[in-house]
């Protein structure tokens, strides 16, 4: 909309022409952008307007309308004054209806008629006790009574059936009459009001799109995620969907509708420092000479030591420590570079039932690396996962996912917040094909020693591993175990096979030792591995590595092949010590 008038004299003033549009009727949603705990709507209506100043009211927007996200725009020879949001005035409350009436006029209608007819049974009634028995012939009292019978049949189904009616008909005008005093709930949802000052150099139709925010409107991810162990090229399909839901109170229908990953933000700015100060700390002045000598003397070694500790020297007072942390006062923030936009196909329509509606976003076929893992020590199941990568466009927010393998449902798992060409970790559940045996540990304790005995203790534990799957290679399966760690200097604990190095001295001592600052490995046998746990994991800290006794085999095996894992360790104790944890 033009933002000053065109033309060399001004136009001649006339009085403000209102304008009155009601958002159902007279405008149209063309545009719904949703975040993740509100939506942005575009909304569009064009009107006609008069030489001068017009106000133009659209009535009936709804009340999680937020004020500060209001914008308006227009296009016409007119120029935008003023824009007020405000609450439309409360309708006045009516007493009656053309619906109320008629149902009051069948009211009467009904009552009228079971008055008559409750009239027309007594007179039935009357007629029947005045006839005199002497003046009735005996041949015809036999027809008297039965056509007293049937006329009376007749008078009691006409009663009841207009009681019936009766009834409903009082109940009917009842609900009507709540309805006059309660407003629909559908139309109590949208009271607030857009008043726009607009000032037309000539009459003429101009356009307005109002673009607000608006709460009670959300939407989240979901994914199904496919896996096909049968094929190594990109054996992993991602099917990416939106929940969308809103009880904003005005239907969506018809719209395109995009997908917003970001979250909107009013007002948050860059955190400040508050200053963090140290102080000596300041003795408290000592109690008057009266109260110490009233003191009792069994108070006085207490007195005496809580006043040298006081007045200690060391004492310092860190006040930015003891100060609590200032909050800030918005707490949403945008979510960073795991940012998109998407739109979805099509033209959609999601009404304000507060349901959700599942739409799917896109259908990516990735590339994944699968490993086994196993604790056997605390359960022999094998867990299998998978490594995908997003080699996509598409940034992907966490939320919950189906997993099928094979076409079979495995679990609901959760997936992380993945950027493009990012790779992240998918639980697939548990592989029974592969069986894991562990089995009871064996110890051997000897003595040494000749002014000084010790106890040796020498464990071995044995892991045995079966393949059953008839065509399929496992590879990358992971085996995780551990040995005790010493927190005594008396306690000497050794690993001996594998004979895995640390990268420096520890209280887990080792059979050779590695002086170089690789990350120690050993080559068990073919297609099996040892080494730290942890070894795998980017940015490891070598020196770390081992201090925890956790170890793990990577193996490889074959269809229907076994093998068999040895983890031997001694410890050596004080004779005749009790070693907690053996």
């Amino acid at each position: 909309m033009a933002t000053h008038l065109n033309g060399d004299s001004p136009p001649a003033f006339e009085p403000v022409n209102n304008i009155e549009l009601s958002s159902i009727k007279d405008s149209k949603i063309i545009k719904v952008s949703v975040y993740s705990s509100r939506a942005e709507v575009t909304r569009h209506c064009k009107f006609t307007v008069s030489t001068g100043q017009n106000l133009v009211q659209i009535n009936g927007l709804p009340d999680v309308l937020e004020a500060q996200s209001l914008r308006v725009e227009g296009r016409g020879n007119a120029t935008i004054h003023d824009v007020v949001l405000s609450s439309m005035p409360r309708p006045p409350m009516t007493s009656t209806s053309a619906k109320l009436v008629d149902l009051q006029s069948k009211r009467d209608q009904l009552q009228k008629a079971l008055g008559r007819a409750k009239k027309a049974l007594e007179s039935l009634e009357n007629y029947l006790s005045t006839m005199n028995i002497q003046h009735v012939d005996s041949s015809n009292l036999t027809a008297v009574v039965d056509n007293y019978d049937s006329a009376a049949e007749k008078l009691d189904d006409r009663v009841l059936t207009l009681e019936k009616e009766l009834k409903d008909t009082e109940d009917a005008i009842r609900a009507e009459q709540q309805v006059l005093l309660s407003p629909p709930e559908a139309h109590s949802l949208l009271k607030q009001r857009v008043s726009v000052g607009v000032f037309a150099g000539a009459g003429g139709e101009v356009e307005l799109t109002l673009i607000y925010a608006v709460n009670r409107a959300s939407w989240y991810a979901g994914y199904d995620v496919r896996v096909n162990m049968q094929t190594k090229e990109t054996p992993v399909t991602l099917i990416y969907k939106a929940n969308i839901k809103q009880a904003t109170g005005e239907s969506w229908e018809d719209i395109p509708l995009t997908l917003e990953t970001a979250t909107p933000t009013y007002g948050v700015g860059v955190p400040t420092l508050s200053p963090w100060t140290l102080s000596m700390h300041k003795p408290s002045p000592p109690p008057p000479v009266s109260m110490m000598l009233g003191a009792s003397r069994s108070a006085a070694p207490m007195s005496r030591r809580k006043s040298a500790f006081i007045e200690s020297d060391e004492d310092m007072e860190f006040d930015g420590l003891t100060r609590g942390m200032p909050h800030i006062g918005a707490t949403v923030t945008s979510k960073g570079n795991v940012s998109a936009t998407y739109r979805v196909p099509g033209r959609i329509t999601i009404p304000a039932d507060g349901t959700e509606h599942t739409f799917t976003i896109v259908e990516l076929n990735l590339d994944a690396s699968m490993s086994w893992v196993s604790v056997p020590k605390v359960d022999t199941k094998t867990h299998l996962k998978a490594k995908v990568t997003n080699a996509s466009d598409y940034t992907l927010l966490a939320g919950s996912a189906s997993v099928y393998v094979d076409g079979s449902f495995i679990s609901r798992s959760s997936l992380p917040a993945v950027s493009p060409q990012e790779s992240f970790d998918c639980p697939l559940g548990l592989d029974p094909s592969l069986r894991i045996t562990y089995h009871p540990q064996s110890k051997k304790v000897s003595q040494s020693g000749f002014y000084t005995k010790s106890s040796n203790y020498v464990y071995v534990q044995r892991i045995s591993i079966h393949n059953t799957k008839a065509t399929t290679t496992v590879e990358n399966l992971k085996i995780l175990d551990q040995i005790p760690v010493s927190e005594d200097e008396q306690i000497n604990v050794k690993l001996v096979n594998p004979a895995l190095s640390l990268p420096d001295g520890s209280s887990i001592k080792t059979v050779k030792t590695n002086a170089s600052r690789a990350i120690p490995h050993v080559q068990v046998s073919e297609g099996v591995v040892a080494r730290w746990e942890g070894s795998d994991e980017s940015g490891i800290d070598v020196d770390a590595l081992g201090k925890d006794g956790k170890i793990n085999w990577l193996c490889t095996v074959p269809p229907q092949g076994k093998l068999s894992l040895v983890m031997q360790w001694e410890v050596s104790t004080p004779a005749r010590a009790h070693v907690t944890g053996l």
